[in-house]
C-alpha cells in the first residue's frame, strides 16, 4: 500500500483565502467590466478593467518567443496539458508544470508586476518537465508589459518580459464566471472502486463513491466521515483511476436553471489531498 500526504496544512489554508478565480465584489460602476468580452470586437481593453478581466478567465499558453521570434520549445513539454495562469484577488498561480508555483501580482496600466514565486517541492520523473518550473518561473517576474485583446468572444492576454520574450495566452472562462458565483468549498473523499447507480438518463452506470471530510485549522481531520454516497455526475478536472482513493478538495457551484433531470450543482476540482492506492 502506498499513501502521500500532499501539502495538507497549505489546501486548507487556502480554504480561508479569497475563493480562486473572484475578486472584490465590483461597484454598479465597474458590473459592465466584468461581463465576458463582446463578441465581433478586437481592442485593446482598458487598463481600468484588466484586474477584473484576468481574474475571469483561466489563461492557457499558446505561444512564446523570444526576442527574435524564435519559438520557446522549453516552455511546451506537455502537448495535451500547456502551462495556464490563474489570477486571483492579488494572487498568481501557474498550473500544468511539474510542481504548483505561485505568488503576489499587481496591475499598473498596462503593466503586470509579479513577485517572487514560490512553489511545491514534488520531483517529477521527466527532466524537461522539472526544467520547465524553472523555464516558466524565470519569464514570470518583475515588471511584464501587458495587453488583453478580444477576438470574437475569446480574449488573449499577452505578455512581454524585460528581454524582449513574447508570451502568449488564450482565456477560457473560469468556474466562477460559468457558474456566477464563488461556490462552496468543501473536502469529497472518493473510493478507490467505482459502484452500479441508478442514473435518470444513462443504463447500468458506475458512478463515485463519496464522503464529505473535515478538517481542522492545523489541517486535522476533525470528525469521523459519514457514509459513502453515489455522485451520479462528474467531478470537472478529475479523472478517476480504478483502485485509487482520493482525497480531493473541490469547489461546488449551484446551477441556476438546470435542464430537467440535469444536477442542481457542479463539483469543480481544486486540489487533490490524498492519494493511495488500495490493495483488492
Amino acid at each position: 500500500m502506498k499513501y502521500r500526504l500532499l501539502w495538507l496544512p497549505l489546501a486548507l489554508a487556502a480554504c480561508s483565502q479569497t475563493p480562486q478565480g473572484t475578486g472584490p465584489a465590483p461597484s454598479p460602476a465597474s458590473s459592465a467590466a466584468k461581463a465576458p468580452l463582446a463578441a465581433g470586437t478586437t481592442a485593446t481593453t482598458p487598463a481600468a478593467t484588466d484586474e477584473n478581466l484576468l481574474i475571469q478567465y483561466i489563461w492557457q499558453l499558446t505561444g512564446a518567443t523570444d526576442s527574435a521570434g524564435k519559438r520557446i520549445d522549453a516552455l511546451f513539454i506537455r502537448a495535451d496539458k500547456p502551462v495556464e495562469l490563474m489570477f486571483h484577488a492579488d494572487r498568481i498561480s501557474v498550473t500544468n508544470s511539474c510542481n504548483a508555483i505561485g505568488g503576489g501580482y499587481s496591475t499598473h496600466g498596462e503593466q503586470l508586476r509579479i513577485g517572487p514565486m514560490a512553489h511545491t517541492m514534488m520531483a517529477c520523473a521527466d527532466p524537461s518537465l522539472s526544467a520547465l518550473d524553472s523555464a516558466i518561473g524565470q519569464r514570470l517576474q518583475g515588471d511584464l508589459r501587458m495587453s488583453l485583446q478580444a477576438d470574437g468572444d475569446t480574449p488573449h492576454l499577452q505578455l512581454v518580459t524585460g528581454t524582449g520574450e513574447t508570451l502568449s495566452f488564450t482565456g477560457r472562462p473560469t468556474a466562477e464566471t460559468r457558474y456566477g458565483g464563488s461556490g462552496e468549498t468543501v473536502f469529497l473523499e472518493v473510493a478507490a472502486q467505482t459502484a452500479p447507480c441508478n442514473h435518470p438518463l444513462i443504463p447500468n452506470k458506475s458512478c463515485l463513491q463519496v464522503r464529505e471530510r473535515h478538517y481542522d485549522e492545523h489541517g486535522l481531520q476533525n470528525g469521523a466521515p459519514g457514509d459513502w454516497q453515489p455522485l451520479d455526475q462528474d467531478i470537472e478536472g478529475y479523472t478517476h483511476e480504478d483502485g485509487i482513493r482520493n482525497v480531493l478538495r473541490v469547489k461546488r457551484y449551484t446551477i441556476k436553471n438546470p435542464p430537467a433531470d440535469a444536477p442542481s450543482t457542479a463539483y469543480v476540482l481544486d486540489t487533490v489531498i490524498e492519494t493511495e492506492q488500495v490493495q483488492r
